[in-house]
């Protein structure tokens, strides 16, 4: 009976849709280790290149998703633009590997992030109109386990491909379009629930009609964004100490299993304490790890410090999805939460660091670690999630 009251209010379309977060997500972080060594090594492009790939991939994510929010709210047709946004990013992967030069594999990730900017903001109007108000927390919170698991899974799945069956890297590639068809069943399954609004609503979908709070938060979310620093910065400060690329791995799986650990409960109480209450709790977390990183130079404890980060990281990303969809009328939720993740997105486009810079050129991994008999991977093999 206690189970069924912490998960009341939830609908089946919230279940499919954070199962597709879970697929697509495993899809795309099982490239995460693989794409810069299959860059460096495979393709030999220089560790600048990377910096130029995973730039314009993350650009054209977040400068998508805003206009992609604003279009589903248009249409007033939320599913078929996130299957396009699904379906978009399943089939740039393997055409990642099939590349024989690093352009082709530029082409690949602009599709790829091309699908996911597309896809996240039909997405999550479709998440919050799974649930009613009370009990949007919970849903955002259930898609947040989803979207982190699949994060931990996907780089955990890479290692054991590589290292344990020593899989050629191309099939990695061709092996991603699977959970990633599967992300677009999930939301295939959906059911859409069609709004009632007017045609002025249909027709005027614009920023200026979005209330004062709505804006308020946004930047307060984009003077925080500016402020804070990348996760692909401190993976490579740990890396830097001297932990191995498969240690550091680790680390950053322990990171993302932390944060779907904490996504469902963290959007449970946002409902029953107030969305505002827990968000200051996230910062004040993120604020005591920032400190321990700024401090403490010891691998196995920064190790500790990502697990208490993969907190700050799960509460954040549904308790804050949530809040922003709360300020928003539902006929404007698209756009409201697209423009939202614009913002989170590109206020910390600037602090991104350059991967493969010269400090920065060397892994001293040995082969085994890197999954194959080619040279040891660059540290650039650690850029943010993808």
């Amino acid at each position: 009976m206690a189970a069924h009251r912490y998960f009341a209010g939830l609908s089946r379309n919230t279940f499919l849709l954070a199962s597709a977060s879970l697929f697509a997500d495993i899809s795309s972080e099982m490239l995460y280790p693989i794409l810069p060594i299959f860059l460096t090594q495979t393709l030999k492009a220089s560790g600048s290149v990377v910096g130029l790939v995973e730039g314009v991939a993350e650009a054209t994510q977040n400068i998508v998703q805003g206009f992609s929010g604003s279009l589903s709210d248009k249409l007033q047709r939320r599913k078929p633009i996130a299957l396009v946004g699904y379906l978009l990013a399943a089939v740039a992967k393997p055409l990642m590997g099939v590349a024989t030069a690093w352009q082709g594999v530029l082409g690949g990730r602009f599709l790829d992030r091309l699908g996911t900017g597309t896809r996240s903001a039909p997405r999550d109007a479709l998440i919050a109109s799974s649930a009613n108000e009370a009990s949007r927390g919970r849903a955002f919170g259930l898609e947040g386990v989803g979207d982190n698991a699949g994060a931990f899974l996907g780089p955990l799945l890479a290692v054991l491909l590589l290292i344990v069956w020593h899989l050629d890297i191309h099939l990695i590639f061709y092996l991603a379009v699977v959970p990633g068809l599967l992300a677009f069943l999930m939301v295939l399954l959906v059911e859409e629930r069609p709004v009632a609004v007017t045609a002025k609503s249909k027709i005027d979908v614009n920023p200026t009609r979005f209330p004062k709070a709505y804006w308020k938060y946004m930047l307060a979310t984009a003077l925080f964004g500016i402020g804070n620093s990348s996760n692909a910065f401190l993976i490579l400060q740990t890396k830097d100490m001297g932990a191995s690329l498969t240690t550091t791995i680790l680390i950053y799986a322990a990171f993302n299993l932390v944060a779907a650990l904490i996504s469902y409960p963290a959007g449970f109480l946002s409902d029953r304490l107030g969305r505002r209450n827990i968000l200051v709790l996230a910062f004040a977390i993120f604020l005591i790890t920032y400190l321990g990183f700024a401090l403490i130079k010891n691998v196995a404890l920064i190790g500790l410090l990502f697990v208490l980060y993969g907190l700050y990281q799960g509460i954040f990303r549904s308790v804050g999805k949530a809040l922003a969809s709360d300020y928003v009328p539902h006929q404007l939720r698209a756009s409201g939460v697209g423009w939202y993740n614009t913002v989170v997105g590109l206020s910390g486009f600037p602090r991104q660091p350059l991967s493969g810079s010269a400090s920065l050129a060397s892994d001293p991994t040995p082969h085994a670690e890197a999954g194959c008999s080619q040279p040891p991977a660059p540290s650039a093999a650690l850029p943010g999630r993808p």
